[in-house]
């Protein structure tokens, strides 16, 4: 047997990695998420009611040319524990691997958007500095990596620290976050992808649209990692 393989496989049996969406111990090459769980993930079927839904989020900003997400979010569910592992248990590396997967399967797909740059929905530098890290860089990342589309974490500032989004409307959550948002410096790209980890009314992802717009971006595709389901 190689002697690396018996060195991992010890290793495995001492201090059992566990898939981060089921606790299942991980084997053999697997990273972070089983194998069994990276097929089964609820994706957003190509047919599914969901991608209706999609369309009509953002149908008052004419400038977004589409709205995609991968997976479907429901409560205590795998894609809640993966994004839970990202956001507030300090696994960064889940955030690279969604934010890949999904960039993988919409090249695979040939429905990846022509965009000149990533960009990724900031946070507060409060929230960032209590936190230590934004996870839709890490989103924007992985997809950048699957994609060679370039990513950002400076184009767009939050310029105010707001309460959470949760247990909101939508109008309260317009309201929450509305003129948050402000362009870096000068900026000259006209195609962009936004992302984020969760679409739910669209009211954050919207103001940072306008954020953009103001600065002179003409279209705009939305991503997120999943979709709330209502």
């Amino acid at each position: 047997m190689n002697l690396k393989i018996f060195w991992s496989d010890f290793i495995d049996l001492i201090f059992p990695r566990c898939c981060e969406a089921c606790d299942r111990s991980l084997v053999g090459n697997e990273e972070l998420v089983c194998t069994s769980c990276r097929i089964s993930l609820p994706r957003i079927e190509k047919h599914s009611v969901h991608i209706d839904l999609l369309k009509y989020k953002f149908i008052t900003i004419p400038e977004v040319l589409s709205v995609q997400s991968f997976l479907l979010f429901t409560k205590k569910g795998k894609v809640q524990k993966l994004l839970h592992a990202l956001k507030y248990r300090g696994n960064k590396e889940v955030g690279i691997l969604l934010g890949s997967m999904f960039g993988q399967e919409m090249v695979a797909e040939r429905i990846l958007p022509k965009a000149e740059l990533i960009i990724s929905v900031p946070l507060h530098k409060k929230k960032l500095s209590k936190r230590g890290y934004n996870q839709s860089d890490l989103l924007a990342e992985g997809l950048s990596n699957a994609t060679d589309i370039p990513w950002s974490g400076t184009v767009l500032a939050r310029t105010r620290f707001t309460d959470t989004q949760t247990g909101k409307s939508k109008k309260e959550r317009q309201e929450n976050v509305s003129g948050v948002f402000v362009v870096n410096g000068e900026f000259k790209k006209k195609s962009v992808i936004v992302i984020d980890d969760v679409l739910t009314t669209g009211a954050t992802l919207e103001a940072c649209v306008e954020a953009l717009k103001i600065a002179g971006c003409e279209e705009f595709h939305i991503l997120t990692i999943a979709v709330a389901q209502h």
